[in-house]
C-alpha cells in the first residue's frame, strides 16, 4: 500500500535531474550579468583614463585664471627694448609702481602673503610654532607659540612672507593656518631718489614723499607713474656732491638739475640719504630733504633778484655806479671780505662779478623796501614752493620791511629759502622772464594726469641770443618747449641778465664753475649758517652756486649746496662757495651733458662768448645822468642832508619826501643788526 502524498515519507527524491539544470540555468544567467556589468565598467574606466591621458599628458589645458593662487603672478612678456614698461603691472597689485622719464623702475609692489591662524583649530600650538620657525627663521619661536595658544579666533603669524615661504607652510597641512594676499612696496634702486619718493606705511598708504603726494593716484589708477628725474643724471649729481661733501667735509649737501623752461627737475639730492626699502630705520637727518624741506639765508645768490628787480622795475640802469664802502647802521656794519680789494664805486655788472654787499644794499634802497618785498611775493618767495611734495617748506620771511630789512635782503641775508625756490628764481630770469613752477612730472605725465592746468594769456618768450648751428644741432628737441606761467620781467632785461651771469663765471667770483665748450652761468652764495639760538656762527657758512648751461640757450639751471664745509688745503684755507660749491657744479654740467643730447661746442666758442660779452663798466648813454657819486638816492648816509642841500624853498612834496627820509633814518638808527658778511 502506498503512502499517503502529504506525508513525508511521500515526498520526491532530491537531485533529480530536473532541479539540476534549473540550477545551472540560473548560474549562467547570473555569470552573464556580471560578465556585462564589467565590461561595461571596464569600458567607462577605459574612457576615463583615456580622458585623463589626454588631458594631461597628450594635450593638457591651461589652468583658468580663478584655478590659480592669487599670489602667483603674471610671467612678464620679453621686452628688450622697454616698449611695455609703461604697461608693465602685476595681478592682484593695487598700487600701481613709479618710474623716471625713461621708464626706469623706481617704485614697485610685489605680491606677498600674510600668514594667520585660528588658535581654535589647533591642536599642539608649541609644535606648530617649531615647524612654522623652520620657514620663517625671523619668527619668535616663543611667541608665536603663546599667540597660538591664545583663546581669540585670529592671530597674525607674519606678514609679508614670500612666494615660496607660503608654499612651504601650506605642504605643512596643518589645520587652522591661512593665508591672504598682499602685497609689499619695494624700491630697487635703494638710496637713489629716497627722498623724492618717499614711503608706504604697513597698509600700503604713502606717508612722505611723492608715494604721499599721490596716494590716491597710485592706488586708484594701476598705470605706472612717470617722473620727471632721470636717474642717470641722478645718480651723476649724487656722485658729485657726495664726492664733494666728502672733501670739503661738510655735514650736509643737495643738488638740483631743472629744465628752466618747463620747470622739469631732472635730478633733486640731498644728503645724507639712506635705502628706501629701510625708510623706518633712517635717521630724522636721513630722511630730511635739504633741496625742499631746508631753509637756509641764500646769500649772494640772492643779488640776483636784486639785480633783477632794478632792472625790471626800471629803477637802475647796467651803466649805474653804487657805493662799495661799508655801510654803518648803529652799531653793526654791512661790508665786503676784508680781502675784497676793488674801487668804492661800482657798475652793476661789477657789483655782481665781485659780488659787493654794501652795492647790493644800495640797489634795494633805491628800488625801496616796498617794491622789494612786492617783487620777492610775486617771485613766489612768500610761498611754499608749489611742488609735488608734501614736505616743501614755508620760508622764513621778515614781518616788517624797514630799511634794515630792505638792506640786509639785499644781498641775501634776513630771509631763509629752500634751494629749490632759489633755482625757480634764477630759471625766471634767464628763460626770457617766465616763472615756471617746478615739477616731478615730466610733461606726458603732466598732460595725463591734469595736475597742472593750462594758462592764459601765455606770451611767446623772445630770445635775442641765438644759439650756434653745432650748440642747436645738438639740444634733445627740435622745437624748444615755451616756458608757461606769469611773465615777471622783459625778455631783454632776461637777456641783460644772462650776459651779467656769463660774467660772473667768466671774470667773477664764480670762474671755477667754467665748462669749456658748455657757457655757464651763475652767481655764488656764502651766508653765515645761524646757530641753534638764533645767532650767526662765525666761519659757519652756507656756500652755494646757482648756475645755467648752455647760457647762450638757456636751457638747465644746476644748483649745488653745501652745509658747514671746512676749509682745506686745495681751497687755501676758504670756505667760500668759489672754492667748493662753484667747481662742483663745473663737475656735474662735464658729466650729465652729454646724457642730456648738449655737448660742449668748442668750436664757436669766440662767437659764442662774444654775443655774450658785456663790459665790467659799460658807457653811459648820451644826455643820460647815471646814478653814482652825487646822485645816490638810495644811501641812507645822505638822506639827511638831501633837504638841507637843496637852495630853492623846498614844495610840499619835497618836505614829504624829506619827512619820509627823516623818518627812515630815525628807524634804521633802532634796527639791531648783526654782522653779516658773505
Amino acid at each position: 500500500m502506498k503512502p499517503p502524498p502529504h506525508e513525508p515519507n511521500s515526498a520526491r527524491p532530491v537531485g533529480t535531474p530536473g532541479d539540476t539544470l534549473r540550477a545551472q540555468a540560473r548560474r549562467e544567467q547570473m555569470h552573464a550579468r556580471l560578465l556585462g556589468a564589467a565590461s561595461i565598467f571596464c569600458f567607462l574606466f577605459t574612457v576615463v583614463a583615456g580622458k585623463l591621458t589626454l588631458a594631461t599628458i597628450i594635450r593638457p589645458m591651461a589652468p583658468e585664471k580663478r584655478q590659480i593662487a592669487p599670489q602667483v603672478p603674471e610671467i612678464p612678456k620679453v621686452d628688450p627694448r622697454g616698449a611695455l614698461a609703461g604697461d608693465f603691472s602685476l595681478p592682484q597689485v593695487h598700487r600701481a609702481p613709479i618710474m623716471d622719464r625713461n621708464g626706469q623702475t623706481l617704485a614697485l609692489s610685489l605680491p606677498v602673503a600674510q600668514v594667520y591662524a585660528n588658535p581654535q583649530e589647533l591642536i599642539d600650538p608649541a609644535d606648530i610654532a617649531s615647524r612654522l620657525h623652520r620657514i620663517l627663521p625671523a619668527m619668535n619661536e616663543e611667541e608665536t607659540a603663546r599667540k597660538l595658544a591664545s583663546p581669540k579666533q585670529f592671530v597674525y603669524i607674519a606678514r609679508n612672507i614670500s612666494p615660496q615661504q607660503e608654499l612651504a607652510i601650506n605642504n605643512l597641512g596643518i589645520p587652522g593656518i591661512y593665508f591672504e594676499p598682499g602685497e609689499q612696496r619695494h624700491y630697487p634702486l635703494g638710496r637713489m631718489a629716497a627722498q623724492i619718493l618717499g614711503a608706504v606705511d604697513i597698509d600700503d598708504h604713502g606717508i612722505a614723499g611723492v608715494e604721499r603726494h599721490f596716494d590716491s593716484r597710485l592706488l586708484s589708477d594701476r598705470r605706472p607713474l612717470r617722473l620727471s628725474l632721470d636717474i642717470r643724471i641722478q645718480s651723476a649729481v649724487r656722485e658729485e656732491v657726495a664726492t664733494a661733501m666728502q672733501t670739503y667735509q661738510a655735514i650736509g649737501a643737495c643738488g638740483i638739475v631743472m629744465d628752466v623752461r618747463t620747470g622739469e627737475i631732472i635730478a633733486m639730492v640731498s644728503l645724507p640719504d639712506y635705502d628706501a626699502n629701510a625708510f623706518a630705520h633712517a635717521t630724522n637727518d636721513e630722511r630730511f630733504n635739504r633741496a625742499v624741506t631746508g631753509l637756509y639765508e641764500p646769500g649772494s645768490t640772492f643779488k640776483l633778484q636784486t639785480a633783477a628787480m632794478g632792472l625790471a622795475t626800471g629803477t637802475i640802469h647796467v651803466w649805474d655806479r653804487f657805493s662799495s664802502i661799508p655801510l654803518k647802521i648803529g652799531r653793526f656794519t654791512i661790508r665786503d671780505m676784508k680781502n675784497d680789494h676793488f674801487s668804492p664805486w661800482l657798475t652793476l655788472p661789477e657789483v655782481m662779478a665781485y659780488s659787493s654787499n654794501p652795492a647790493a644794499a644800495h640797489i634795494a634802497l633805491d628800488v625801496g623796501g616796498k617794491r622789494q618785498a612786492e617783487w620777492l611775493r610775486d617771485m613766489g618767495f612768500f610761498a611754499p614752493v608749489p611742488v609735488e611734495l608734501p614736505e616743501a617748506a614755508h620760508p622764513l620771511v621778515p614781518h616788517q620791511w624797514g630799511l634794515a630789512t630792505t638792506m640786509t635782503v639785499g644781498f641775501g641775508h634776513g630771509v631763509a629759502e629752500p634751494p629749490l625756490a632759489i633755482v625757480r628764481g634764477t630759471a625766471a630770469t634767464v628763460n626770457g622772464g617766465i616763472l615756471v613752477s617746478p615739477t616731478l612730472l615730466d610733461a606726458e605725465s603732466r598732460n595725463s594726469e591734469q595736475t597742472v592746468p593750462p594758462q592764459d594769456g601765455l606770451a611767446t618768450v623772445a630770445t635775442p641770443l641765438q644759439p650756434s648751428v653745432a650748440q642747436a644741432a645738438t639740444t634733445d628737441s627740435d622745437t624748444p618747449a615755451e616756458p608757461q606761467g606769469p611773465r615777471v620781467m622783459s625778455p631783454e632785461v632776461s637777456a641783460l641778465l644772462r650776459r651779467i651771469l656769463r660774467l660772473d663765471v667768466t671774470q667773477g667770483t664764480g670762474r671755477t664753475a667754467e665748462s669749456p665748450g658748455y657757457f655757464v652761468g651763475g652767481k655764488t652764495g656764502t651766508a653765515e649758517k645761524i646757530g641753534p639760538h638764533g645767532g650767526y656762527l662765525k666761519h659757519v657758512n652756507i656756500s652755494a652756486f646757482t648756475g645755467i648751461f648752455p647760457m647762450n640757450a638757456p636751457h638747465y639751471a644746476v644748483y649745488v649746496m653745501l652745509d658747514s664745509p671746512q676749509a682745506t688745503p686745495q681751497t687755501h684755507g676758504w670756505t667760500t662757495a668759489g672754492w667748493n660749491a662753484a667747481p662742483t657744479v663745473s663737475h656735474i654740467v662735464s658729466r650729465i651733458g652729454p646724457m642730456l643730447q648738449i655737448f660742449p661746442d668748442t668750436e664757436h666758442a669766440a662767437q659764442i662768448d662774444a654775443q655774450l660779452a658785456i663790459s665790467m663798466q659799460p658807457a653811459v648813454p648820451r644826455g643820460v645822468r647815471p646814478l653814482g657819486p652825487g646822485n645816490d638816492p638810495g644811501d641812507p648816509r645822505l638822506l639827511e642832508n638831501t633837504a638841507h642841500k637843496s637852495r630853492e624853498l623846498p614844495t610840499a612834496q619835497d618836505q614829504n619826501t624829506a619827512a619820509a627820509r627823516k623818518h627812515l633814518v630815525a628807524e634804521r638808527r633802532k634796527a639791531s643788526l648783526e654782522k653779516m658778511d658773505e
